[in-house]
């Protein structure tokens, strides 16, 4: 395989605490073009609706970042061997404007998809994946596998205000970004504001897993109904870091107790082999509410493993290109 990809620095040269803050330890590239896959952060979190600071949610993953090696060790994955993959650095955002930030992320997007290469999103909270979805899903609706406390198909908040970091899912379903029969939500518990809350969303046919449900199936069974509900057709994967257990991720804006280990979203994630993924994002980790760097490193964690299987899948795909 070619070693000419773009490379982390390597942590027996450099200390980890030493040298440029990127995804990765990866170069910083000024734009997506000639990348298979651009991680970015997008540092905004004006959609939060009570403990703010996911803003600061992209800085702290890369620094914990830099714990992540060059293989994958159950797999056996070298995402950097396999794939063109760089930091392109953070989108452009308006802390004091909604409507212009969330324009600002979508244009940023875009130029990422138009480039050829998947979005690797780092937020910011959960209306980020708002605007990314406008980009990824421009040319038709894409599916969707959600981790997530929370189903976040809200409708209005404060009276009619449309964009909240709960209501991004019923957004992206009434623009036509996400199919909703192939969108599958796992892990979502807590108290709700009434019992007819998700009422919306399963009557859209979205599949909703309630952390019950896990508990008794199981991650494989789980994730094997997943995959056979979003098939083979384009997918979006959204991680929201309030699925951990706030004993092990404490810094985030909605914490709910009764969440996954991280050794269960490990696995979660690992099983969504074989979905054609499109873009994906973790979002909501909010540093000021960490604790030594703990929610930040499971976010990083996760991006490694996304990482991975997307780095798998362009290898792949290039392989069948090359030999047609």
């Amino acid at each position: 395989m070619s070693t000419s990809f773009p490379q982390p620095i390597d942590s027996g040269l450099v200390p980890r605490f030493a040298g440029p803050a990127t995804f990765m330890r990866l170069p910083l590239a000024t734009s997506a073009a000639e990348l298979d896959i651009a991680l970015f952060g997008i540092p905004w979190d004006g959609g939060t609706t009570n403990r703010a600071g996911a803003r600061h949610g992209p800085r702290e993953v890369r620094n914990q970042s830099t714990l992540m090696r060059s293989t994958h060790h159950v797999s056996g994955i070298e995402p950097f061997k396999l794939a063109r993959v760089a930091d392109i650095g953070d989108l452009s955002v308006n802390p004091i404007d909604l409507l212009d930030a969330l324009a600002r992320i979508e244009a940023g997007v875009r130029s990422v998809v138009v480039a050829g290469a998947v979005p690797l999103a780092v937020g910011g909270d959960h209306l980020t994946t708002l605007p990314v979805l406008r980009a990824v899903a421009r040319s038709g609706p894409v599916g969707m596998i959600h981790f997530d406390a929370h189903s976040d198909t809200n409708d209005l908040y404060f009276g009619d205000n449309l964009y909240t970091h709960g209501t991004p899912f019923r957004r992206a379903i009434e623009e036509g970004l996400l199919d909703p029969h192939r969108v599958v939500q796992i892990g979502i518990r807590g108290s709700i504001y009434a019992p007819d809350e998700h009422a919306w969303a399963k009557d859209q046919g979205i599949r909703i897993v309630y952390m019950e449900e896990f508990v008794r199936r199981g991650a494989s069974d789980i994730m094997a109904e997943a995959r056979a509900i979003v098939g083979d057709g384009p997918t979006y994967i959204s991680f929201d870091v309030d699925c951990i257990d706030p004993s092990m991720a404490p810094g985030t804006g909605t914490p709910e107790i009764g969440g996954f280990t991280t050794r269960e979203a490990q696995a979660l994630v690992r099983l969504l082999e074989g979905v054609r993924i499109v873009g994906a994002d973790v979002v909501e980790v909010s540093p000021p509410f960490d604790l030594a760097g703990m929610t930040a490193l499971a976010g990083a964690t996760i991006l490694f493993e996304l990482l991975c299987l997307v780095a798998r899948q362009v290898a792949e795909t290039r392989s069948s290109a090359g030999a047609r």
